[in-house]
């Protein structure tokens, strides 16, 4: 099978098992939310592994965990703001934990395990926050999710048909050398094709905020993917996991969304769409 087609494939069972976690209910969403964070998590932590450095695997993924849950809860007015300020003493915790691993690098462990969840698990406590607030209609806003999925592998899927293709001006050649202007054009037509027909059937926000968030993720989701690019160089990987074949790992899947996230919230908070 090749390449094209192996994505192709592992492309359209990975979004067919978002899409349909997504529109069964709130419930199936927040476990696919768990998912996405504890892999990501594990699998970012795992890749410092071959350079000495221990991060505080299992801790970290738990204070993911909760703080999403808090999140969705705050989210949901099940629990008030102020819960949240759990999260404050968990996080200097993993100070202390450090004090009785006995690693060789120990605040090298601490800033990798800090890094993952702001990394990894603020953008997605976020995106529970946004999905089920209850001032939007309803108490799970179902489209808003699938929007901002379709929004995001728009961009992605957009960038690497024209990018391949027709690329020739390289984009940010000492990060990653084959992205290019073009491509990222590409993915941005894409993108706010796709916000205009998730405008037109998906109602809940408004034309205009549709293409904003469109705009977000094509200029901040780039930057999420070129960041990506900075790690995987700085460690002289390819790719950060091996779970969708011709996709590499969750993060090579979430790269660009991760960093969209918290803009996205930053929009449709502070213009009160939400």
């Amino acid at each position: 099978m090749n390449n094209l087609k192996k994505r192709t494939v592992t492309g359209a069972l990975f979004a067919g098992t978002i899409i349909g976690m997504t529109i069964a209910g709130p419930m199936t969403f927040g476990i696919l939310l768990f998912i996405i964070s504890a892999w990501s998590i594990l699998e970012f932590y795992s890749l410092f592994t071959t350079r000495n450095v221990y991060p505080q695997k299992f801790f970290g993924i738990a204070i993911s965990q909760l703080f999403i849950i808090l999140m969705i809860l705050v989210a949901r007015n099940a629990i008030p703001v102020k819960w949240l300020l759990v999260m404050i003493p968990l996080l200097f915790s993993v100070f202390i934990a450090e004090l009785f691993r006995k690693q060789e690098h120990p605040f090298l462990n601490i800033a990798i395990t800090l890094t993952g969840l702001i990394y990894i698990t603020i953008p997605i406590s976020l995106f529970g926050l946004m999905i089920f607030n209850v001032n939007l209609i309803g108490d799970f806003n179902r489209h808003l999710a699938l929007g901002i999925f379709f929004l995001h592998w728009a961009n992605d899927t957009g960038a690497y048909l024209i990018g391949s293709r027709f690329g020739k001006r390289k984009l940010f050649k000492r990060h990653s050398p084959n992205k290019t202007w073009e491509g990222s054009i590409g993915g941005a037509l894409m993108a706010l094709l796709v916000a205009y027909a998730s405008g037109s059937f998906f109602t809940e926000l408004d034309m205009v905020h549709w293409l904003a968030v469109a705009v977000i993720i094509v200029i901040s989701g780039s930057f999420g993917d070129l960041a990506e690019s900075m790690l995987k160089r700085s460690l002289q990987l390819k790719d950060t996991g091996t779970i969708f074949p011709g996709h590499g790992g969750m993060l090579d899947r979430f790269d660009g969304l991760l960093l969209s996230l918290p803009f996205i919230a930053f929009y449709l908070f502070f213009c009160h769409v939400i």
